[in-house]
């Protein structure tokens, strides 16, 4: 289609006719609804039992919970690197991208709160560490820059949705009636006036400016949480940047995902195109690179010295029981992927879709092995007590609770794009000469 010839009734009928309860939303929907309670039923076993329900135990006291909580940190970022770095500097192809991603970012910041909690024998309380916490304690920044990312996030995603919500409510006659009611609520009795455009844009901009900083210390605390440590993989001063770097790879995999299935089941190809898909996989290869660069540099400066913990730990992960979720990792989710991108045919949307799901896989087993080989061997020899302490190997209902995290974000995601429009209309108008702004 011309994007000359498109109109603006046409540009508003294209971006909300998927604001409707269908039969393959409800299908969707309850699919995740059952898993979710399937797995809400795992934790709840947790909770009458314990936490012995889990493979954790004294040594490996981090496992799966903790992997899938440096993960869904990590993914969050994704609305800083769009909308923030790209966005401030005037890149004008993310559009189209920037609500998916701060959808992503909302969605995953929320759930990387509750992961944490999963983790906990006694989630009751999890009040003391805001009541008695101390300065002193990474975990206490760690809530807190969590909380601020969040609260950033959210209204990053909201706030510009303003006057869409607005826009379809007086446009639109398709809706449901507590649909619309719900959209009178949250848009804040918006007119479409010069003055109230210009404190959405203003209030924008500061909101950029601050998740920014906000961003780069959500991730660069958690690491802190590993590098104050003297443990062998993860004492570390290349923590901060590489965790960040990393996060901007998983979260860019995610966009790229989400882009795919937004523009088939929504019918966006217009809107969400294959220049898009291009220029997203220049950007995912790009911070792959540097990814790349951070990784060698991982691991090479401690297989220089070679002490002895550092020789343990490395040779677990090259050639030991962690081998071939490393290899895995290096050449399935990072380096090959690197070399596919560099071709124009692979950053076509169908390619784009297996490689991102590839890097996305990646990153998550990329989390644990950064979580556990650490603690199977620490400083001390591990001695007089059970097989099972030695090794960490998560249990069914551990793995059940960790995929309660991805149910709950899938929820969050879904129910934000299907009732609000996944690409701004008024800013596609702008960009279109359809409006003036």
């Amino acid at each position: 289609m011309d994007e000359k010839n498109v109109t603006l009734e046409k540009l508003t009928e294209d971006l909300t006719s998927h604001i409707r309860i269908n039969r393959g939303f409800v299908i969707w929907m309850g699919f995740l609804i059952i898993g979710l309670c399937i797995c809400l039923y795992a934790y709840l076993q947790q909770l009458r039992f314990g936490l012995g329900v889990a493979g954790i135990r004294d040594y490996v006291s981090w496992g799966l919970y903790l992997s899938n909580f440096v993960f869904f940190v990590a993914t969050s970022l994704i609305g800083m690197l769009i909308s923030g770095v790209l966005g401030l500097i005037g890149i004008k192809w993310i559009t189209p991208l920037a609500r998916i991603a701060e959808t992503i970012a909302v969605a995953f910041a929320a759930l990387a709160g509750l992961v944490i909690i999963m983790d906990m024998g006694r989630p009751d309380r999890l009040a003391n560490v805001f009541i008695y916490g101390r300065f002193q304690s990474p975990i206490l920044w760690d809530v807190s820059v969590v909380t601020t990312y969040f609260v950033l996030s959210a209204l990053l995603l909201f706030i510009p949705l303003i006057p869409d919500i607005a826009w379809v409510n007086r446009k639109t006659d398709h809706l449901p009636g507590w649909l619309k009611k719900t959209y009178s609520i949250l848009s804040l009795n918006w007119t479409d006036t010069p003055e109230k455009n210009k404190i959405i844009q203003r209030c924008v901009r500061i909101l950029l400016i601050l998740i920014i900083p906000s961003a780069l210390a959500i991730h660069t605390v958690t690491s802190w949480l590993f590098a104050m440590t003297t443990r062998a993989g993860w004492d570390s001063t290349l923590f901060g940047p590489y965790f960040v770097t990393g996060a901007f790879v998983s979260g860019s995999s995610a966009v790229i995902i989400a882009m795919y299935f937004f523009r088939k089941n929504y019918k966006l190809h217009n809107y969400i195109t294959d220049k898009h898909f291009s220029k997203m996989g220049i950007l995912l290869g790009l911070v792959m690179l540097v990814y790349l660069y951070v990784n060698i540099n991982e691991f090479l400066v401690p297989g220089y010295k070679l002490k002895t913990a550092d020789a343990t730990h490395l040779h677990e992960l090259f050639a030991g029981r962690f081998a071939i979720m490393f290899w895995f990792v290096q050449i399935g989710g990072l380096i090959l992927p690197i070399i596919l991108l560099l071709f124009n045919r692979m950053r076509k949307p169908l390619p784009m879709l297996f490689i991102a799901l590839a890097v996305f896989i990646g990153a998550w087993f990329k989390r644990y092995i950064i979580v556990v080989p650490t603690q199977e061997h620490p400083f001390l020899p591990i001695q007089y007590v059970p097989y099972n302490f030695k090794f960490y190997t998560p249990t069914l209902l551990e793995i059940a609770i960790t995929l309660s995290s991805f149910f709950m974000a899938l929820i969050i995601i879904t129910l934000v794009s299907k009732f609000f429009p996944v690409i701004p209309i008024r800013e596609t108008a702008v960009e279109r000469g359809l409006i003036e702004e």
